[in-house]
């Protein structure tokens, strides 16, 4: 499937650029995977696929307990799209195949 495999992201917030890598695999419309940050990795989780549009969620706790929700599109080797971060609002992301 053509979001599998390693993703390195970045995510652009009012506190500056936040880097986190992600490793995703799916399996017809379920993705599943890994992100991690600063020597931290958790569970994705609610991740689907729908042909070029990718979604998940992630539940973080440094620099605060929060959970981040993606949604965005896969266009070959490059990701980009949007992460709701509940009460702070939405940033735009964007990623490339590692």
């Amino acid at each position: 499937m053509a979001v599998d495999g390693s993703w390195n992201v970045t995510l652009s917030t009012p506190m500056g650029d936040r880097k986190t890598t992600l490793n995703l695999t799916s399996a017809g419309s379920t993705l599943t995977g890994t992100q991690g940050a600063e020597g931290e990795s958790t569970e994705i989780f609610e991740g689907s696929v729908n042909g070029d549009d990718v979604a998940w969620k992630v539940s973080i706790v440094n620099p605060m307990p929060l959970t981040l929700a993606f949604s965005g599109k896969v266009s070959g080797d490059s990701m980009s799209g949007e992460a709701s971060i509940g009460p702070m609002g939405s940033f735009p992301f964007t990623g490339t195949r590692g």
